[in-house]
Order: structure tokens, then sequence, then C-alpha cells
């Protein structure tokens, strides 16, 4: 960036994993790059993120570090949210103190359906949506690996493309990740959720398993082709129908790799709450709503608010 005044100005809220990997990503770009954090404040004020990646040393020192109860200051270009989509989370009231007239919104979070609460309370602001593909974990306090990919889906909410857009989207890419523009980007969340919403649950109920046992075990991959064919029944009759080798391809791509616990294994492992109603349970909420019978889907909500509820009750005591 020619001078300080040129720099793109991100708040990024939620910088844990995946937001504190972006947030890397963009300082390295030339932005102006402060985090919201609601653990680790001092730890990153006093020795900044330390970011461990293939791409190589990713650690910086954020313009600023806030805390949850820190005064929020607002007029960034870009408010980037990476925060959990959870049902105790108020993802709005987080973002708003941050923003300015001229705010974008950027959400890079997981799930169906999660952007219309954000344009509700936020009417006046270009809404983005992103989806993630990355490796990335948290190792301790402001310490982050990154493991592979980074790739980022980006697209205007909830169709099209936009200048703001296409900067963002060229600022990763100066910061050295692949971005991807779509101009329907909610066909791109019904794509990812073709993995997510077999694969994530699936995990729980097995009590965090991994990949190559959920596709290896006797009818296990039956029951992910079941999953997935009533998730692209759902996708379908919202208007964004999959490819006919979609299912194939992704259980194809599965095998290749390694054995993985996805991100919902792990917070369940940890004891950590669960999107699992973003991941699915506003899938099976779309699908009554248009009348397409999900018996899978429906089933496997309701087996991992089971475990959920007997989890809090072992965790109290009750």
């Amino acid at each position: 960036m020619a001078n300080e005044k040129d720099r793109p100005r991100i708040v990024v809220i939620g910088a844990g994993a995946v937001g504190g990997f972006y947030g890397a990503i963009a300082h390295r770009a030339g932005a102006h790059v402060a985090l919201v954090l609601r653990s680790d404040v001092e730890t990153v004020r006093q020795h900044g993120l330390i970011v461990d990646s293939p791409l190589g040393d990713l650690s910086f020192a954020p313009a600023a570090v806030h805390g949850p109860d820190d005064e929020p200051v607002p007029g960034a270009d870009y408010v980037v949210c990476c925060v959990k989509v959870l049902p105790t989370v108020d993802r709005a009231s987080l973002i708003a103190p941050w923003v300015g007239p001229d705010t974008t919104v950027v959400l890079i979070e997981n799930g169906i359906d999660i952007e219309p609460e954000i344009a509700s309370a936020l009417p006046d602001h270009e809404l983005l949506s992103g989806l993630a593909f990355v490796g990335v974990s948290r190792l301790g306090p402001g310490r982050i690996r990154h493991q592979a990919f980074g790739r980022l889906t980006l697209g205007a909410w909830p169709a099209g493309t936009t200048p703001a857009l296409s900067a963002l989207a060229a600022l990763f890419e100066t910061g050295g990740i692949d971005v991807k523009i779509s101009e329907t980007i909610v066909r791109e969340r019904w794509a990812k959720s073709l993995w997510n919403a077999p694969f994530n649950p699936i995990s729980v109920l097995a009590d965090g398993t991994d990949t190559d046992t959920m596709l290896g075990v006797p009818g296990g991959e039956a029951l992910v082709r079941g999953v997935m064919a009533e998730v692209a029944a759902v996708a379908a009759a919202d208007g964004h129908p999959m490819p006919d080798d979609a299912a194939e391809r992704n259980i194809a791509a599965t095998r290749q790799m390694t054995a993985y616990r996805n991100s919902m294994a792990l917070d369940h492992r940890a004891g950590r709450p669960l999107e699992i109603d973003a991941i699915l349970g506003n899938i099976v909420d779309i699908a009554a709503r248009l009348d397409v019978p999900v018996p899978r889907l429906a089933g496997l909500r309701a087996l991992v608010a089971m475990k959920t509820r007997e989890a809090e009750r072992a965790a109290t005591g009750s």
C-alpha cells in the first residue's frame, strides 16, 4: 500500500483459528487489521498472533486488539465475522458497534441460511458471504497452526458481485490464498452442506470419529449417501440443484484424505457448543417449509439433540 490512508481497514470479530488465519492473510497483503477476541487478549497485545503455516511465518502484530468489554471503534472498510453460528450468540450485536456508514460486512462461517439474520439487523450495509476451505487449529493462547488449504469462496448475498467483493478477493489473493468469486453464493453453501450435513453430525454421534471410520464400517457409506441425497433434494427444491455426480465426487475426495476429524467432532470431544442448527437444523427447517421429506436428516438432528442433552446433564450432575 502506498501510505496509511490507502490501507484497507479490517476488523475481524472472532479471531480464533479461522478468523486469526484470514486476519493474518489480510495483514500480509498490507491491510490495517484489528482483532476482536473473546480470550487471549493480553497475550496477543503483548506478543502478537503467532501463525505457523506452510505459506511461511504469518505471525503479526495487529493494529489493535480488543476484548469483549472494550469500546468499539466503528468505521472499518470491512468487518469480518468468524464466530460460530450458535443460538446463544447474537452475531448482529457483535458486528453492529464496529460498522460505519460505508462498512461492508463479511461472514466467513459455516451453515445454510445464516445471512438473513444479519441482513435484517444491518439493512444499510453490503453483506458478503464466505466459505472457508482450510485446515487450521488453535494450539494455545495467541498461537495458531495452519496445516493446509486456505481457499475462500466469496459472494455478495444473496447473489451477484460488487466492487467491495472484488477488492476483498484481490486483497486475500495478494496475501497468498486462492479466492473464488461466486455470483451464486447460496448455491455454494448448498454444495458445501452436501459434505457437512452428513459428516459433521455423524461424527458427533460416533463420539468424534474420523472420516475413514464413517465410510469404512458396514452401512456407513450408505448412510452418508442417503443423507447427501436428502440434502440434494432440499437444495433442488430451494432452486439450487446439485450436479448428478456431486455425492460421488464428495465421497471420492473424502476417501483420498487422511483420516480426518472435522471441526464439529473436535468441538464435541472438547465439550464445546456445536453448530448443529446452522449446519443441519436449518436444512431440516427449509425441507419442512418446502415439503421435502428428510427422515435421515431429521433423525440425525434429533439424535444429536439427545446426545447434547445427555452431555449437559452429565456436566451439571442433574
